[in-house]
């Protein structure tokens, strides 16, 4: 491939897979793990997305950058990826909503990037070896050291990071509906609190290490607990003294991604490093209770496998058709149930926005029965 006259940048992998190309964004040096989403559209979202924090973000799509950057696609204040690797990048745009370019959005969160490499090439390639670290470069060039600065940055496994991008102090998100949620956010998107908003839920978002007597003062109707980045056996470190007690409370729980893992390793279910994890807005889950297959959203690099479920203590609601793993649990010793995907997309299809209604309804058996 013939690059323009651009400032060049290298892409170094830790098993010593070094790929050239041009600078986006921000020029300097970024490194992370390295991950892949195979959505063709909704860019920002997938920046923005806290679940992505310190990862490097490769786009299997080719073409990125082309209809510029709107705030209103924001699921964060900020951009969470570590980095952006593509194959076509577009400094212009022609989409005449937008508020600007790409180029401007990423300089502006001091995001470096780099585009003109292969980035299906280098998908196969992780495929076949495995996640590993990377490093983007537009400063420093020399491949061998690069290789080493991957080598030498710190795996995702056993990082905690959930603390990094949790909200400072505690908001509430006011709805007309009757139902109180303590929603304990670990890296929260912003279209689960449209979701649970445009239900009639009344949300106290609480930062992640809330002490569990500032939640009871409050006295919820049910709990949330959200996706997030990093390691969910490091963040359970914390985090579980609050599930436990929401768990105690009798009342219902509803968790995402991060927050699904956190509820089963609550109730003594492993949950482990993937070998690639799944990203992106096409992977086909069965419901088990209705037999029909969803297309849904996911981002994870943590999973449970399907044997690793005691079945006394939960029941697998929804698996992945591609690989067979657990996507949703029921409890059984507590009024809760989990999700391992995002069905609030952004981005992504619309398939399973039917589970916020799930969790809305066991707010309202509750309410009734306390009523009787």
């Amino acid at each position: 491939m013939t690059l323009p006259e651009r400032d060049r940048a290298v892409l170094a992998l830790s098993d010593g897979t070094v790929e050239h190309g041009w600078a986006i964004g921000k020029k300097g040096l970024t490194g992370g793990e390295l991950c892949f989403n195979t959505s063709m559209t909704g860019y920002q979202e997938i920046f923005t997305d806290p679940s992505y924090y310190g990862q490097l973000m490769m786009m299997t799509y080719p073409h990125i950058g082309n209809y510029g950057t709107m705030e209103r696609d924001d699921e964060a204040p900020k951009v969470m990826i570590a980095g952006l690797i593509t194959r076509a990048f577009s400094e212009e745009f022609s989409n005449p909503m937008a508020d600007g370019s790409l180029q401007k959005y990423l300089e502006r969160n001091e995001v470096v990037g780099i585009s003109g490499v292969d980035t299906r090439k280098i998908v196969r390639h992780i495929r076949t070896k495995g996640v590993m670290n990377a490093v983007i470069s537009s400063t420093e060039l020399d491949e061998e050291k690069l290789v080493q600065k991957a080598k030498d940055w710190p795996m995702m496994k056993g990082l905690e990071l959930a603390s990094q991008v949790t909200p400072e102090e505690a908001q509430t998100v006011h709805a007309d509906g009757p139902y109180k949620v303590a929603a304990i956010d670990y890296g929260m998107k912003q279209n689960i609190v449209n979701n649970l908003q445009e239900r009639g839920c009344t949300l106290r978002i609480f930062p992640a290490k809330t002490s569990t007597e500032e939640i009871e003062e409050w006295d919820p109707d049910g709990f949330f607990f959200s996706n997030g980045p990093g390691d969910p056996n490091a963040t359970a470190e914390y985090a579980l003294e609050t599930v436990n007690y929401a768990k105690d409370t009798g009342i219902p729980i509803f968790g995402i991604c991060l927050g699904h893992q956190l509820m089963a390793l609550s109730e003594g279910i492993e949950v482990d490093k993937m070998y690639v994890g799944h990203r992106g807005a096409n992977q086909p889950v069965k419901d088990l209770d209705t037999g029909l297959v969803n297309i849904t959203t996911q981002n994870h690099g943590f999973g449970i496998e399907r044997d690793k479920v005691d079945e006394e203590k939960a029941e697998i609601t929804h698996i992945n058709l591609n690989d067979n793993s657990v996507e949703g649990l029921r409890f059984k010793n507590f009024p809760g149930f989990s999700m391992q995907y995002h069905p609030e997309a952004s981005p992504g299809p619309h398939d399973s926005f039917y589970l916020f209604d799930r969790f809305v309804e066991l707010l309202e058996e509750q309410q009734t029965e306390q009523a009787e």
